[in-house]
């Protein structure tokens, strides 16, 4: 299954919706393929442009789901009608809700202290027969290569088919680069704040909010300590970045047309004169 893309800056957006996602995760899984799915959004995108490595990373995702809607709107602009915003927390119970009769494993990798158990146990009682083989909380410092050994053994003992990846963009998204060929999981998939809303923990955007693009100003009112570097310096360069980008591609109107060539009569009649 090719699964067409837009170019956003330079990153690789995968141009599909919900379904979709699910559909591509489903046949890696069967086939028993390994990927890791970034679940990006303006954030994201603009960390990448600080870093080449990080850009690389996104562009050899399986996946780059459209977690914002500024991303959903450029690529209708790009001709891609049918996408629609992938986001972290959606994807996460659309998953689970979906593999309750399948028997896919899932681990869940993140959060603070606690976080992952609760997300589990929270996914677990709305989501009955759900396969939950572990779950890890990491500090948040870097991890000592013994300590990566162990979370490796770990995680590939527990033999989950999905690793959920929630410990923040852009070390999640460096996590799951380096991991996928130690993990024996076949998807990697990084949904950072995902666990703390599916967890109860943190109050969501209004739907409303969420499907106009003005969910940064909510999580913005809520946690502005943590975030306002993030949208109030992140938002107004993306728009410049995406604005110049295609002032560059519009075609000049002091460019000189070609002449369209006369009609056969008309020129015959002149080569008479």
């Amino acid at each position: 299954m090719t699964i067409p893309q837009a170019n956003i800056l330079g990153i690789s957006v995968s141009a599909i919706n919900l379904e979709m996602a699910q559909r591509a995760l489903e046949a890696w899984i069967a086939r028993r393929e390994q990927h890791y799915i970034c679940v990006t959004g303006v954030h994201g995108v603009m960390e990448s442009q600080r870093d080449e490595e990080l850009q690389r990373i996104h562009n050899h995702a399986g996946l780059v789901t459209p977690d914002g809607m500024p991303l959903v709107w450029l690529s209708r602009l790009q001709g891609f009608r049918h996408v629609e915003r992938v986001y972290g927390p959606d994807l996460m119970l659309a998953v689970c809700e979906g593999s309750q009769t399948r028997g896919k494993r899932h681990f869940f990798y993140g959060g603070g202290p606690g976080v992952a158990e609760k997300l589990a146990t929270r996914l677990s009682a709305r989501f009955p027969g759900l396969g939950v083989v572990g779950t890890y909380s990491p500090p948040f410092r870097e991890l000592t290569s013994e300590e990566d050994r162990e979370i490796v053994q770990r995680v590939n003992s527990a033999r989950p088919d999905i690793v959920w990846v929630g410990i923040s963009t852009p070390k999640q998204e460096r996590w799951m680069a380096e991991h996928t060929q130690k993990l024996k999981a076949c998807v990697l998939i990084g949904v950072g704040a995902a666990f703390d809303f599916n967890a109860g923990l943190k109050k969501q955007a209004p739907r409303w909010m969420q499907k106009s693009g003005l969910e940064w100003s909510f999580r913005l009112m809520m946690e502005p300590g943590r975030l306002w570097r993030r949208y109030l310096s992140n938002n107004p360069r993306f728009l410049w970045l995406v604005l110049r980008e295609a002032l560059r591609e519009m075609p000049s109107k002091t460019q000189v047309q070609p002449k369209r060539p006369e009609p056969r009569q008309r020129r015959e009649q002149r080569a008479a004169r």
